[in-house]
């Protein structure tokens, strides 16, 4: 970049996500740049944040998105390219490494996209993992399931929040899903099913080193309330539990067997109902969905995509100060709605800071001093959710923006 000139950065999301993100960019004194698909051009996008925008058709393949934003480049300046959304991580970084950019490529990405690879490299680093096996040879699948005992979990490799998962009770049900599959089998992992209390832990890296991280726990695992309806909610864990802080230690791990440089983490682990052990299930190098940030800055006072940005415009070549984190508890509750608009004006404790305004969905962001406060608040929501707003609706088998 040359000097006197204002960073140029490129977002690219397929998904209408990231407007804070933008924000920062902009108040960090950035030239913005956005990317995004043609369906979402009259989305609530900061335009007073935004230089220029961009758009594209739906599912673009990489060869013409590198075209494009190639071209865009003739007349642009562009120093960093970042993905909002995990669905882009891998053509942006395919795109990095073209124009020589800094970030993440394509090496480190396949750790924080592919179920498999990660599951690999964290095995190979001593954290625990569920048995898996890659669906690849069917000789090796019959002896997996002769040997870890069922149920199992038939999972995409690239995708998010259970999107195209399928639980297997039996090894004769595998076989009709793979012919299904074809040639797109290899893209499947298999995996034992672990009943269990899900977890996750999002965090702030710079330079290799986790200088954040907080640890939270869900209520009805995400798996079951994507394929089977339900009430989503998660809260910030005591921080002086010994789960939160093991769940802090094993991410720490994770984030040095990975090799994430610089970015904010999203992990989930899995605590066993059957013998307490903790197993590692997936990372992401983004920021966690279902108003998750907004928790993470009700308790901690921390905006995670502002610390995002700030990373992502420095590149390691700027100082980076986390700020000063309070010390409260947070937590969400989310529900598909009946109503287009439901009512939740009947919901007036003081603990509610965001109520979620989304078509067909209710639910709110809570703040207090107490964890057990938060606890007992979400216990008490979630009953009446149900009667009051709950809906349900099949898992997509792929992901909608």
């Amino acid at each position: 970049m040359s000097s006197g000139r204002a960073t140029a950065i490129l977002c690219v999301t397929s998904y209408e996500k990231g407007q804070e993100f933008l924000r920062a960019c902009k108040a960090l004194g950035c030239t913005v740049f956005l990317l995004t698909d043609e369906k979402l051009r009259k989305g609530n996008w900061p335009r007073e944040a935004i230089d220029e925008m961009f758009f594209m058709p739906e599912a673009l393949p990489l060869e013409d998105l590198l075209h494009a934003v190639s071209y865009a480049a003739r007349s642009r300046h562009i120093d960093r390219i970042v993905a909002l959304d995990e669905f882009d991580l891998e053509n942006v970084a395919a795109i990095r490494e073209h124009l020589r950019l800094p970030g993440m490529g394509l090496s480190t990405v396949h750790y924080f996209r592919d179920k498999l690879a990660m599951r690999m490299r964290a095995k190979e680093a001593g954290i625990l993992v569920p048995e898996f096996m890659h669906v690849l040879n069917h000789e090796n699948l019959r002896e997996f399931m002769n040997r870890v005992p069922g149920p199992w979990l038939l999972k995409p490799r690239a995708q998010a929040s259970g999107i195209g998962m399928k639980k297997i009770s039996a090894s004769d049900e595998l076989w009709p899903w793979l012919e299904q599959l074809g040639d797109y089998q290899s893209q499947y992992l298999l995996e034992q099913f672990i009943p269990g209390r899900v977890f996750h832990v999002d965090g702030v890296v710079s330079e290799k080193k986790v200088l954040f991280a907080e640890a939270h726990a869900y209520g009805m695992p995400p798996l079951d309330v994507s394929h089977h309806g339900g009430v989503f909610t998660t809260r910030t864990m005591p921080r002086d539990s010994a789960d939160s802080r093991a769940l802090k230690e094993i991410h720490q791990k994770l984030v040095d067997a990975l090799g994430l440089v610089r970015g904010v983490t999203h992990t989930e682990f899995l605590k066993s109902n059957t013998d307490d052990s903790l197993y590692f299930l997936e990372i992401a190098a983004r920021i966690g969905g279902a108003y998750i940030s907004n928790v993470v800055q009700a308790a901690t006072g921390i905006n995670l995509w502002r610390e995002w940005a700030q990373l992502e415009v420095g590149a390691g070549k700027q100082p980076y100060q986390l700020p000063a984190a309070q010390k409260d508890f947070a937590g969400v509750i989310i529900s598909l709605a009946r109503q287009q608009e439901p009512d939740t004006s009947a919901y007036t404790d003081p603990e509610i800071v965001y109520r979620i305004s989304k078509y067909h969905h209710a639910g709110f962001v809570l703040k207090s001093s107490s964890a057990n406060r938060i606890e007992d608040l979400l216990a008490t929501y979630e009953k009446r959710f149900v009667s009051d707003f709950m809906a349900t609706q099949p898992v997509p088998d792929k992901p909608t923006s």
